[in-house]
């Protein structure tokens, strides 16, 4: 049976599931917030749906108006519309209303698989027929396999097709591990395959240790967890700044980019409230913490949030809701919520539900609202749910 076969079976029988275990007692009795926000996230859903999404092809486009460029969305914007469709399905109440939705996401990723390399993964573009292929991203590839651990869990039953594409992307994360001592920093997972990069990244080792932290604690198989403590120790002594945040990258003449973007600071965090969670050992939530209390007043100082894009937010939202299934702490949903409000009163087109963050006059990006859907979303999510976000 194919991967998208054995897809589509696990689907219909999770459908029939489901339908069985809906019962009045698993329904969230949600506050006026998470009513509030879930309003908008449908809202901004449908506006993602009516002016991105293509019918036919089941694909996205990059930006809307289209000013040129590919007639689809590369593989990393894709992937986080993805994440969005999963985190709508995840709101009390949507699972069935989308479900469809979501395995249209996934048959659509399939066109960007490429079976023919050693090891396999997802190109950054769209295989021939349907487009030119490209390089491959190992963040790319990483935020994928998240969302089929999301997708895992987020199954009544638990679906096994998706934990195995999530063991051959970690093993794709794995191949890419720089394995030469001269260099700057030695070890590291590059950031891309492609020959004009040889970046070692924050965010090419954090959400990899995640990844594997997940895949460890789905099977107790101690490769995943020594690889995740060695990518998550890595990023820690490469990057950890003395304002307790990370830097991004390492080239190989050892110059550190040190601009310290939000979804650093969250992978980071969720791998190290992973890493309790897999061994119990409380360094890892210390330090988890400590990262989200230095981000999060970072981020407030002179309202840096607004400095940086929505898609890197909503995926250190998602790491800080993560932190608050270990460790409650009221201030995570807090700051959540106050950046939702304010981009919603701020950027958000009422005419159209599309947020434009760049201004009136340009495109908006398929990144910027499927981060906002993520956003207002997980703020519509029972906060039991919170484990089930990757």
């Amino acid at each position: 049976m194919t991967f998208k076969l054995l897809r589509r079976f696990v689907a219909f029988v999770g459908t029939i599931a489901l339908v069985a275990a809906i019962a009045p007692a698993s329904a969230v009795q949600a506050g006026n917030s998470q009513g509030l926000h879930a309003q908008r996230a449908k809202a901004a859903y449908n506006a993602l749906q009516t002016y991105f999404y293509d019918d036919a092809s089941k694909f996205y486009l990059e930006e809307y108006p289209r000013t040129g460029g590919n007639p689809w969305a590369y593989v990393w914007p894709f992937s986080q519309a993805q994440i969005a469709t999963q985190d709508m399905a995840g709101i009390p109440g949507n699972e069935r209303r989308y479900a469809d939705d979501v395995e249209d996401r996934f048959d659509a990723l399939e066109g960007y698989w490429n079976a023919g390399t050693t090891p396999p993964g997802y190109d950054s573009y769209l295989r021939p027929p349907l487009g030119q292929g490209g390089d491959k991203f190992y963040d790319d590839n990483e935020w994928i396999g998240l969302s089929f651990l999301q997708d895992h869990y987020m199954s009544k039953r638990g679906d096994k097709a998706a934990v195995q594409r999530a063991k051959e992307i970690f093993d794709l994360v794995v191949f890419g591990w720089d394995n030469d001592p001269s260099h700057p920093c030695p070890g590291g997972v590059y950031w891309t395959q492609a020959p004009w990069s040889q970046d070692r990244n924050t965010v090419s080792n954090g959400p990899g240790a995640e990844l594997g932290l997940h895949l460890y604690l789905l099977t107790k198989k101690k490769y995943y967890l020594d690889w995740s403590i060695k990518m998550y120790e890595w990023a820690r002594g490469c990057f950890l700044a003395p304002n307790k945040l990370y830097w991004d990258h390492i080239d190989l003449a050892g110059n550190i980019e040190k601009t310290q973007w939000s979804y650093n600071q969250g992978v980071m965090i969720g791998a190290g409230a992973l890493l309790y969670r897999a061994t119990g050992n409380r360094k890892y939530l210390a330090q988890a913490e400590e990262t989200a209390k230095a981000a999060l007043a970072f981020y407030a100082e002179d309202e840096r949030y607004f400095d940086q894009p929505a898609r890197f937010h909503a995926i250190f939202f998602a790491n800080l809701l993560q932190l608050s299934t270990i460790r409650p702490n009221s201030q995570y949903r807090k700051a959540m919520e106050w950046y939702a409000n304010e981009s919603y009163k701020r950027f958000r087109d009422p005419a159209t539900g599309l947020y434009k963050f760049e201004g009136a006059d340009r495109p908006v990006t398929l990144l910027e609202q499927s981060g906002m859907i993520r956003i207002e979303a997980m703020l519509a999510w029972s906060k039991h749910d919170y484990r089930k976000l990757t």
